[in-house]
């Protein structure tokens, strides 16, 4: 994996779960509980999405480093 995907996936995680822990706190009183349930069930469902892709780009940005990848796929003969 290249160090710019690695760090998007790092990026792209840190991003979804301010986004959402943000949503969370943002919603409004007053709703039933079913909305707050299911509400509850894409913000647990995506927090836990962007940690995997943040642990992914984690180990690809780590692996990177250790194997002094430069992006490049393949060799050239």
């Amino acid at each position: 994996m290249s160090r710019k995907i690695a760090g998007f996936l790092i990026i792209l995680g840190a991003f979804m779960i301010f986004e959402w822990v943000n949503l969370g706190f943002n919603l409004a009183d007053g709703h039933p509980t079913s909305f707050y349930v299911v509400h509850g069930i894409l913000i647990a469902v995506n927090i836990i999405l962007a940690v995997v892709l943040g642990i992914i780009g984690w180990r690809g940005l780590r692996g990177s480093r250790e194997k002094g990848v430069t992006g490049r796929t393949g060799d050239a003969g």
